[in-house]
């Protein structure tokens, strides 16, 4: 593709994908071993510093716009692939790329350079554009916050395929054991990994720089563990589970995935579910991802503020980023946490926990914001990470915007924690 500055947009999707995207554009999130720009960076072949975000404006500090003369405005949502790709290739300036069947924008080339002007494109009505996408070209929108960990184990698969291998050292096969095909296994990190049980069958392993698997564990692919992360002793993963960068995971997992920054290190079971960055389960946290009586589980949708059938019988817990909860957690099939809620007690809490919530079973009360920000500056700091004033303000705003979903302030008054 010819050099032209490139933009990430947020549509709609940025709403249903609530608490997630509270804190960053739907393109930060990982899905597989990569987030959604890092395979849009992957397939343009253009540096990461080439492209820049247009999502909410108080998120905008922590993840600029930048614009030129003429700009290609893609969807953060939606997920690349050759096909995509060639017919954007052809846009000219001025023309809009729109799938009349599904009602969605997925790029447009423009030379506006006012945001007014660019959202005004990315919301009107396109039934008239310039460029309909054929219906033989498939693709991918991530519309809904099930579909992260329902697509996981094939994003796996597809971005294991279009990432570097490396030749492995003959001593990782000789002190591990490898039940599968040796070639689906890619390891770039250099840490000493012995005694562990790798199955290929299902798909394959990826292990990144710097990771690193503890003796005794049991690791069934599709799996990914990214850069700087922790597999503790005798864990048990299945397939479709990501571990994302500097993060650590012990116990049992299915079908997890965790974004970044974020520890579930001790046993207990976590299951078809999407854990957000700067998280920590207490020891022996448990969710719930199958129904007593299987039936589809419905999880709390924020653009409806009420709880919608997933279709899916199995669903676990979806956590947004800087939320905590103790030791003996327990969580119900579908449970949707928000951002920085600090959860405790025993007894299941409810299905939705709204951003800033301190409690659990017995009742909440609202997370002060001022302790709320020592917390997460405490928990960065044993990370080497500095907490900006950007992040703080984002959360301020995050903060006031959720107020709304406080209901137990209708009820009753707090004490404010």
């Amino acid at each position: 593709m010819e050099s032209i500055n490139i933009v990430l947009f947020d549509d709609h999707s940025w709403n249903s994908l609530q608490p997630l995207t509270f804190t960053k554009p739907v393109a930060k999130l990982r899905l597989g071993i990569l987030t959604i720009f890092e395979k849009w960076v992957k397939y343009l072949d253009v540096f990461e510093e080439e492209v820049s975000y247009l999502t909410k404006m108080y998120l905008s500090s922590l993840f600029p716009l930048k614009l030129e003369d003429v700009n290609l405005f893609i969807n953060g949502s939606i997920l690349p692939n050759d096909q995509l790709l060639k017919k954007i290739s052809e846009l000219n300036s001025g023309e809009v790329l729109y799938d009349p069947i599904k009602k969605n924008i997925i790029a447009f080339k423009s030379n506006l350079t006012d945001r007014d002007g660019i959202l005004e494109i990315i919301q009107k009505d396109h039934s008239d554009a310039e460029v309909f996408l054929p219906s033989s070209i498939d693709y991918i929108k991530i519309e809904e916050l099930w579909q992260l960990f329902a697509l996981n184990a094939d994003q796996i698969v597809a971005d294991y395929k279009i990432l570097e291998q490396v030749a492995i050292n003959f001593d990782f096969f000789n002190n591990n054991m490898i039940i599968g095909d040796e070639d689906e296994i890619c390891v770039h990190s250099e840490e000493d990994i012995s005694h562990v049980c790798f199955n290929t069958k299902d798909g394959p392993i990826y292990i990144g720089p710097g990771a690193n698997i503890m003796e005794g564990s049991f690791i069934r692919g599709p799996f990914a563990i990214c850069d700087n992360s922790t597999v503790k002793m005798g864990a048990k993963i299945y397939g479709g589970t990501t571990i994302g960068p500097h993060s650590k995971v012990g116990g049992e997992l299915n079908n997890v995935l965790i974004q970044s920054y974020s520890n579930k290190g001790h046993d207990g079971f976590l299951g078809n579910s999407v854990i957000g960055s700067w998280c920590n389960l207490g020891a022996d946290t448990n969710c719930s991802n199958l129904k007593n009586n299987y039936s589809d589980v419905k999880m709390w949708r924020y653009p409806e503020m009420e709880y919608i059938s997933t279709e899916r019988q199995f669903c676990g817990l979806v956590m947004g980023d800087h939320s905590k909860c103790s030791i003996n957690s327990m969580f119900n099939t579908g449970t949707v946490v928000g951002v920085s809620a600090n959860i405790f007690g025993a007894g299941f809490p409810p299905k939705f926990v709204p951003s800033f919530a301190w409690g659990g079973a017995n009742g909440f009360d609202t997370y002060k914001f001022e302790k709320a920000i020592e917390t997460a500056e405490k928990v960065m700091l044993r990370r080497d990470y500095d907490f900006t004033d950007a992040e703080k303000n984002s959360l301020q705003f995050i903060f006031g915007m959720t107020e709304k979903n406080r209901f137990w302030k209708k009820n009753k008054s707090t004490t404010v924690r």
